[in-house]
């Protein structure tokens, strides 16, 4: 039997080291070649990393949320006849294991709980996610195992989960016979790690705060022709076809805004100390999604037409919320739009997304009672709010911009000018 190990592989664009997002094996899993045995994090994206060869898993190095550096032993392979016969025995001592000392699963887990419920998860096909081992206890102690919060990852169900199940006579940690504890409703933590996308959602959001200067405008538009053109213009479409929504609109608004500031369409280089002004506008859109904001990016926005626009909007947020999008689709921006949506809030103060200058924020689009030519009438109203680097773009420069942006959003037409 030989053996086989894995170090952590060049992952492009100078990475020298990642964070271990998901272990998709386990030690005693038998594998084949290219299937995906972890996913790691940079700080442009997940990347999916497959197994280099056939064999049996002899041993994993590193735990969910470590940083791992280039060229460091991630996994052991044994390869050979015997790691390819799936030797029920190996997987059987790791589920024992997994029983036996419930702490060193529950190290591995993203959430730690002092003691919380957390809430229950199943797999795709329904099936409550645990261990044959916790299952084969469950039958034993005719234990419900869908009744069970897990704590595990996705909601999986431990070992420690079961204990406390049993501890609490049948009941969800911090209660007794379905009566609330007094100590457990004062004394209950959960302490979640931050690892993934998040901690880069972090990292980057703090060196934004720290080094950029930023500024805030907002200024109030009446979005009224504006929602009555893309009502208009949707109702033509069909059923499989994209639909305007208010992005494709405010981008065109903004690739012809963007020609006379150069200055608010660009990347700052620290380390040349460099302002870069960009000629194309690849607008990054920000998306929430379930592992945390992601900035897609749109490339060469101001050659695209609405309906472009509206497809790329619906497609690269898609691919940014199921985890597909790629590390060039999330990188290269050089203005970023952010919406709440219906959530908009009346004023809102984005934070850069550096290395650009400045970023765009739309807020929730109400009917309110405004003077309009001495008399009062209802109209919609939105606010837009834009932040800036206040070392490279000033003030005045920016309320002039979103001067031209408003008067092209309330007078539509104009968007289609030469």
């Amino acid at each position: 039997m030989e053996q086989y190990v894995f170090k952590l592989p060049d992952l492009g664009e100078g990475t020298v080291e990642a964070e271990i997002g998901e272990w998709r094996v386990k030690v005693g899993d038998t594998v084949s070649e290219d299937d995906v045995i972890v996913d790691m994090m940079t700080d442009k994206a997940a990347v999916e990393i497959p197994a280099p060869v056939s064999g049996r898993i002899k041993s994993l190095h590193g735990e969910q949320g470590d940083i791992v550096a280039v060229g460091t032993d991630l996994i052991v392979f044994e390869t050979g006849d015997r790691a390819a016969s799936n030797d029920n025995d190996a997987a059987d001592a790791a589920l024992a294991t997994e029983e036996r000392q419930p702490t060193a699963a529950a190290k591995s887990d993203d959430v730690v709980t002092k003691p919380v419920a957390r809430e229950k998860k199943a797999s795709a096909n329904g099936r409550v996610l645990t261990s044959p081992a916790i299952r084969a206890r469950a039958k034993k102690h005719n234990i419900d195992l869908s009744e069970i919060p897990g704590s595990g990852p996705r909601g999986r169900i431990l070992a420690r989960d079961v204990d406390a199940w049993l501890a609490h006579g049948g009941q969800a940690s911090g209660t007794a016979h379905g009566v609330p504890s007094h100590a457990a409703e004062t004394d209950e933590v959960e302490e979640i790690r931050v690892i993934g996308v998040r901690r880069v959602i972090a990292r980057k959001m703090s060196e934004a705060k720290r080094t950029i200067p930023h500024f805030t405008y907002v200024d109030e538009i009446d979005v009224t022709e504006f929602e009555s053109l893309r009502q208009h213009l949707n109702a033509n479409r069909g059923d499989d076809q994209p639909k305007l929504t208010f992005l494709p609109l405010l981008i065109t608004a903004l690739a012809k805004t963007l020609r006379q500031f150069p200055q608010c369409n660009a990347t700052y280089d620290a380390e040349r100390e460099v302002v870069v002004r960009h000629r194309a506008l690849h607008v990054g859109i920000a998306t929430q999604t379930d592992g945390g904001l992601k900035v897609p990016v749109i490339r060469q926005a101001q050659s695209k037409d609405l309906w472009q626009l509206a497809d790329e909007v619906k497609s690269l947020s898609e691919l940014a919320r199921n985890g597909k999008a790629t590390k060039q689709q999330l990188t290269g921006s050089t203005i970023t739009v952010t919406s709440l949506g219906a959530l908009g809030g009346i004023v809102t103060t984005p934070v850069i997304n550096a290395p650009e200058v400045g970023i765009i924020g739309v807020n929730k689009a109400v009917d309110r009672p405004v003077v309009k030519d001495g008399v009062i009438v209802v109209r919609r109203m939105m606010n837009l709010s834009v932040s800036f680097d206040h070392r490279f773009v000033d003030g005045y420069d920016a309320a002039d911009m979103v001067r031209v942006i408003k008067g092209m959003i309330e007078h539509p037409a104009t968007m289609f000018m030469p």
